[in-house]
């Protein structure tokens, strides 16, 4: 898969973070198209209610054809290993949803993130993985959010570190985060 920009940018995982509404996911498929014609959703995502049913059917539809889909809201390095290959690349949207399910389940997420991160290097395929990042906003007020926090922000490290590329989305604009030049400081 190759980022296309300023200049090109192969790498085998990205992870792709932004906040919510950022455009975030919109980037990803775009280069998720660009990349393959064989290409998999792999949805975290839970129609838990009528308005996530909603937004579910709303995704699929704006992906159009040419779009497998597979939902996995737990066992996500499981189908990692079962669906990634050489010719089709697999987009999860999103880590995000992923971490809240392990968390509403009782899964204890740092096992969960440590078997995603190491088996990232092991895929035989392409895959660009969709995060919130939530770490720039305002603190939540509830000791349940303040650990969701935190535990998101070790998610995104961690995958962060096992990913050949990280893009920012804000408004709609991709910012390449890694690899990123090294400055060269010189102190007094």
């Amino acid at each position: 898969m190759a980022l296309s920009g300023a200049a090109s940018i192969d790498c085998r995982a990205l992870l792709v973070l932004g906040g919510a509404r950022s455009g975030k996911s919109r980037y990803a498929q775009a280069l998720a198209e660009a990349s393959r014609p064989q290409r998999l959703f792999l949805a975290t995502a839970e129609a838990g209610d009528g308005d996530m049913a909603d937004r579910i059917a709303r995704h699929r539809a704006e992906r159009g054809e040419g779009w497998a889909t597979r939902e996995e809201p737990l066992e996500l390095a499981a189908a990692l290993r079962a669906e990634a290959r050489p010719d089709r690349i697999v987009l999860v949207d999103c880590l995000t949803l992923w971490l809240s399910n392990l968390m509403v389940s009782g899964r204890a997420p740092a096992p969960e993130i440590a078997d995603l991160s190491r088996e990232i290097g092991r895929l035989e395929g392409p895959v660009v993985f969709v995060s919130n990042e939530v770490g720039t906003g305002v603190v939540p007020p509830t000791p349940i959010g303040r650990e969701f926090r935190d535990w998101q922000g070790r998610a995104n490290q961690e995958v962060a570190a096992a990913c050949g590329a990280v893009v920012l989305v804000t408004a709609g604009l991709p910012m390449l985060l890694k690899p990123a030049p090294r400055p060269n400081v010189r102190l007094p």
